[in-house]
């Protein structure tokens, strides 16, 4: 069913921000969270502004049509971010770069609920979906796709600093004091990077015209990562 008078741009954009801004603050620890209740409510709530404001599965990359040229985008990408990872755990010059403390403490089970359910639900589902999907999609009707990339990568930057400087961000080593000399360095590099990663994600977006293809690299990276440390430090 489609609404005769879609909500108005600006307050469906609002609404869209309020709900990631929210969530943002609960997964910083900023507000009670739920943990992944949190990407659940959001997703629906941004499902129910998409629809509010007009918008179709096309819209977030979802659409009928897309999806199986999404998923051979998405397999590909998760073959080359494999190999990377695979090749570079291998040479002795690049091995140090893949080790993680936190992760050589995990053991094999939760290494798997962080490969197969924290990372594809917790992260990897909403940031996409909210971004990419959502955020990208509107903006793009509204204003074009280089306005639609502008936005989804700052805003996607700006997610990411938030968890920096607060104690309960779930990457503790990555967490500063404002106060401290390198907080400044680090928000900056943590906005410049994650933006950056934003744009990729929004060109992979855009040509595959599917959001499965940024949500396979997403969750290769992240995932990925995890298992190749997790492999680094039981090797010995």
């Amino acid at each position: 069913m489609r609404l005769r008078r879609p909500a108005v741009p600006a307050v469906a954009l609002a609404c869209v921000l309020a709900v990631l801004g929210l969530t943002n603050l609960a997964y910083s620890g900023y507000l009670p969270s739920l943990g992944l209740v949190n990407a659940f409510v959001a997703i629906l709530l941004l499902s129910g502004i998409v629809w509010w404001a007009g918008g179709t599965r096309d819209d977030v990359g979802l659409g009928a049509g897309t999806l199986r040229r999404g998923a051979v985008w998405a397999l590909a990408l998760i073959g080359v971010v494999g190999s990377v990872y695979l090749v570079g755990a291998l040479l002795p010059l690049t091995r140090e770069l893949f080790s993680n403390q936190r992760t050589a403490r995990v053991g094999g089970g939760e290494l798997v609920l962080l490969m197969c359910v924290q990372v594809p639900l917790g992260t990897v589902l909403l940031e996409e979906y909210g971004f990419r999907g959502v955020l990208y999609g509107l903006v793009r009707r509204y204003a074009g796709t280089v306005a639609a990339t502008a936005v989804s990568s700052l805003l996607f930057g700006l997610w990411h600093v938030l968890g920096t400087l607060h104690p309960a961000v779930r990457h503790p080593a990555l967490t500063t004091d404002i106060a401290h000399p390198h907080a400044v360095p680090l928000v900056i590099g943590t906005l410049l990077f994650t933006t950056a990663a934003g744009v990729l994600f929004c060109e992979l977006r855009r040509r595959s015209n599917s959001l499965l293809a940024p949500m396979g690299l997403h969750w290769a990276t992240n995932a990925l990562g995890y298992l190749t440390a997790f492999a680094l430090s039981h090797a010995h």
